[in-house]
């Protein structure tokens, strides 16, 4: 009875051993989702197809700070609003789409169109109220090869259902030397956000000063998916400051402080 006893919670252990590792490969990699590959480089090799039909190069795209938008035209869900609200950013952001930043659209659906890819650039180019050089949000199509080779490459992880996919909303933020910088995820965007992403993704280059000035006051929040005020930083700045403030104050009062004469 006891050897019997010791044999099924054997086999309970171990069943609860395996689901918990199965759980925690679900995790690392899941079905559907993102998993995040910061600070890695998009290959050389990743061809996408461009609004001539012809077969470019996406790195050799990538010359400026870019928002890559992963979707499928088609897509009867997220894709739209994902796109409507990029439009959004383009027509409110203080930034000049196509010399700050760009942004690359790619279906990976590889049965979609050039035809079709313009089609949708019209109709989100017509919610777009401000004028800005077409250059900056550029749509594209991909071959099922190339199409995985680049989702694979960013952790974008989709699946085929019927005739359509289940995926996650999210941009994905390059450096203008194809590095992964930032996640976005969510189906809307705010233009301070995505600003703030292509500050960091631009690292290293000048910028204005009050990018600078933001940039250090404002840190990404991982589980929020945004940019929020970095009040730490901000009060240890301040304290440090009038800290040094008393301190040159007490150390020139003390230096200019006249001896009091002996009598």
């Amino acid at each position: 009875m006891v050897k019997l006893l010791f044999f099924l919670l054997t086999i309970i252990i171990l069943s609860a051993k395996a689901q918990e590792q199965k759980l925690y490969e679900d995790l690392r990699q899941p079905e559907i989702g993102v998993v995040e590959k910061l600070d890695t480089y998009i290959s050389e090799d990743i061809m996408v197809i461009d609004e001539n039909n012809q077969a470019v190069s996406l790195r050799s795209l990538i010359d400026k700070p870019t928002v890559l938008n992963l979707v499928y035209y088609r897509c009867p869900g997220i894709c739209s609003p994902i796109m409507e609200s990029i439009a959004n950013v383009v027509d409110k952001t203080d930034m000049i789409p196509g010399k700050d930043f760009q942004v690359l659209t790619i279906s990976f659906d590889p049965t979609e169109s050039t035809e079709l890819a313009q089609q949708k650039r019209n109709n989100y180019f017509y919610l777009i109220k401000r004028e800005f050089d077409p250059n900056g949000w550029r749509f594209f199509t991909a071959d099922s090869t190339n199409a995985i080779n680049l989702t694979e490459q960013v952790g974008f992880k989709y699946k085929k259902v019927g005739f359509d996919y289940i995926h996650t909303a999210s941009i994905i933020v390059l450096s203008p030397q194809g590095k992964i910088t930032r996640y976005l995820q969510g189906v809307f965007y705010l233009p301070f956000d995505v600003k703030m992403a292509v500050v960091e993704a631009a690292e290293g280059k000048s910028g204005p000063s009050i990018s600078r000035v933001l940039a250090y006051c404002y840190a990404f929040d991982p589980a929020g998916q945004r940019y929020v005020f970095d009040i730490t930083k901000i009060a240890g700045t301040l304290i440090l400051f009038f800290s040094a403030v008393i301190f040159l104050f007490l150390l020139i009062r003390y230096k200019t402080k006249k001896p009091i004469p002996k009598v």
